[in-house]
């Protein structure tokens, strides 16, 4: 007998059944995780590198561990974003505006997608730039709050936060796998070596 048993008595055969999960019939509905849990599992399974951070000072740190591991330190970086650049001033970062001299890009998203593990950009990150004509590495750099369920909701919000003029150039990132072309995930993607800074804001 169970130490739990013992302390709260036992209960009946039939609540002990509703207790187990695996019991459950095979046409009763999936329990349904939290959407920053499916997001983080779903971006996992797409190959992405994930790293969680409780304040600024963990996704400078962090950011530092990733140059490190690469040997990003004498690399030149793609910023684009000119509030990004200022963020990241004190990371001895390289920056350059052209893409041919850049081994890495920094940037930030609209969206985190939960249904896909994908990450939703705009003409706001990548300006009119295709995909493939970017570098293979990204450092996406995005807040908890970015969280949503599906594309849909992702792109209510940047038409919601957008009236004036809505953002061109909307696509996902997908596909974080090798780089290899004859991978089938990312056949008529452009694949990306990508590490994710999520900040906690909420």
């Amino acid at each position: 007998m169970s130490l739990f048993r013992k302390i709260f008595g036992s209960r009946s055969a039939g609540s002990e059944k509703e207790l187990k999960s695996d019991n459950r019939g095979k046409y009763m509905p999936e329990i349904k995780l939290p959407i920053d849990e499916r997001f983080t599992i779903n971006f996992k399974a797409n190959g992405g590198k994930f790293l969680y951070c409780e304040n600024l000072d963990e996704i400078y740190k962090n950011l530092g561990h990733i140059i490190e591991e690469n040997d990003w330190e004498e690399e030149q970086v793609l910023l684009l974003d000119t509030e990004l650049k200022d963020k990241f001033k004190g990371s001895n970062l390289l920056p350059t505006r052209k893409i041919s001299e850049a081994t890495y890009f920094i940037t930030t998203c609209e969206n985190l997608i939960a249904n896909d593990g994908s990450l939703l950009v705009s003409s706001k990150q990548i300006f009119e730039k295709k995909l493939p004509e970017l570098p293979f590495n990204f450092i996406v750099f995005a807040t908890t709050s970015q969280i949503v369920d599906n594309i849909g909701e992702g792109l209510r919000g940047i038409k919601n936060k957008n009236r004036q003029k809505i953002p061109t150039n909307i696509t996902t990132i997908k596909h974080f796998k090798s780089g290899d072309e004859k991978d089938f995930l990312s056949y008529g993607s452009s694949a990306k070596n990508l590490y994710l800074l999520l900040l906690e804001d909420l």
